[in-house]
């Protein structure tokens, strides 16, 4: 049955809704009185406003006579009555909101202004009443905590000294952001966050935008074997054996290739795509990196970085709630971070508007002794849902295989100790020069002289002696002008 929402139909609306002041109230969040017959839609906007102005509702005598309408108002209501209404009032509005949008966007079209169209549309299919009332605080303590714990997602990193920084992991829904300079390691971490999810059993996408698939996947091979990169041909049968037997245990991992530009509706796309093809939902999606996308608006410059990366930001988030999965990416430190080892937002590239926007976000820091001694370190900048901010967390880095994990627990419990008075593996590799006392010379040495005490040290200096001969230099121009002559 093919439903038509009349004049007849509309008329029965505006009726119950005068019927029950409650009904009016929870209606009024999708309320849209240009979405009636034109013959109903004085009476509609009369009614928004009155109740507006004066916090009560009009009777129908009121609404008929400065309307010129012939509401009437329904007999014997029951609850069942004003659930159907609810219901049908809902579809109504979204039905006439999507054609609405359906109409204006043919001129976006002709003007290839896609983004703009499909604005229109999920704003018109997303109309819904607020049936979700919240959380009654006090009713059910462990259920309550209980929920958010099983599902808000809590999926482990892989890392455990991570995740207890971390409360359990990363939820599903949030904005997770590996920030580092030009080469410190953004796409090791997220291949091995990619590595440590699939073996975990989650459903992995990893989207690259920078590296090529064959790069990556090649990375992932000896993450996942470890075997050297550079040992990976040599040892070609014995790669393609441990990957299969290991792929049939762990969830799915896709590593898909997308140019620099791309925005987050080619993203969506292609995970509705994806999910189509292999019929199950995406777990966990890794991008490579949100600097390289572009936001939906073509109004915005891609020379306003802050404003740039705020809609990007936004939009990636509204995507990791919109899939329910757990969402990472990594961004680029400024030049200004290069020469320190303690970041925070200023360093940034774009500044404060993808701190703002991101749940966690985690500063990448490594040095050459670092990177020599095979260590890691991640700064959380910033954590919503922990109280990690400013922690540091150490881990150990395969030179060989590029697998990044946890420091052994005998390292681990003296780099945990020190960080927490203040010191960490940055401090343990730093040169330390110390002064070494020389043998004091005795003052029958010649060509030495003892200096003057400062500040309760005594040092001892050589004295430099200059001698001029004047006899000699005579002698010598002397010489120099009986040549001459």
């Amino acid at each position: 049955m093919i439903k038509t929402y009349d004049y007849e139909v509309q008329k029965l609306y505006l009726e119950l809704m005068l019927a029950d002041a409650e009904v009016f109230v929870r209606c009024q969040g999708i309320f849209d009185h240009s979405l009636f017959d034109r013959k109903l839609q004085d009476a509609a906007e009369f009614m928004h406003e009155y109740a507006k102005g004066y916090n009560v509702l009009p009777d129908y005598e009121m609404v008929n006579a400065t309307c010129r309408t012939e509401l009437v108002r329904p007999n014997d209501l029951k609850d069942g009555h004003m659930d159907w209404f609810m219901d049908e009032f809902e579809k109504f509005t979204q039905h006439k909101a999507l054609e609405r949008a359906i109409i204006q966007s043919a001129d976006l079209l002709e003007k290839h202004d896609y983004g703009a169209v499909e604005v229109l549309i999920k704003e018109a299919v997303q109309i819904g009443l607020a049936r979700d009332m919240g959380t009654d605080y006090f009713a059910d303590p462990r259920g309550r905590l209980m929920g958010i714990k099983d599902k808000n997602g809590q999926v482990s990193t892989g890392w455990p000294s991570m995740d207890r920084r971390l409360f359990g992991g990363f939820n599903r829904g949030e904005l997770n952001i590996f920030a580092g300079g030009s080469g410190a390691g953004k796409s090791l971490f997220l291949a091995n966050l990619g590595v440590n999810f699939a073996l975990a059993g989650l459903n992995v996408v990893y989207l690259t935008l920078e590296l090529s698939e064959a790069l990556v996947s090649m990375r992932i091979d000896a993450m996942l074997t470890g075997i050297a990169t550079k040992d990976i041909f040599k040892d070609l049968d014995d790669v393609e054996m441990k990957v299969k037997i290991i792929g049939k245990k762990s969830g799915l991992l896709q590593v898909k290739y997308m140019p620099s530009g791309k925005t987050a509706n080619d993203i969506r796309a292609y995970l509705k795509e994806y999910e189509i093809k292999v019929g199950k939902k995406v777990d966990v999606l890794l991008v490579d990196y949100l600097d390289l996308l572009m936001p939906l608006s073509k109004k915005i410059s891609p020379a306003d970085l802050f404003i740039k990366d705020k809609y990007v930001s936004e939009e990636l988030r509204n995507l990791a709630v919109e899939k329910n999965c757990v969402f990472v990416t990594a961004a680029q430190l400024n030049r200004g971070a290069v020469e320190e080892v303690e970041f925070d937002h200023s360093h940034i590239s774009g500044g404060l508007s993808k701190i703002q926007t991101a749940d966690n976000v985690f500063g990448i820091f490594t040095s050459r002794a670092m990177r020599e001694r095979g260590r890691y370190q991640l700064q959380l900048m910033k954590t919503r849902s922990s109280s990690g901010v400013g922690m540091k967390i150490d881990l150990e880095f395969n030179l060989e295989s590029l697998k990044i994990s946890d420091l052994p627990e005998d390292e681990q419990e003296s780099t945990n100790g020190a960080s927490r008075g203040g010191s960490s593996i940055i401090e343990q590799i730093k040169r330390k020069t110390e002064l070494t006392t020389r043998e004091e010379p005795s003052d029958s040495k010649p060509g030495w002289e003892r200096a003057e005490p400062k500040d309760g040290f005594s040092l001892d200096k050589p004295k430099v002696r200059a001698q001029v001969e004047s006899t000699k230099l005579r002698e010598i121009l002397n010489s120099m002008n009986t040549d001459e002559e």
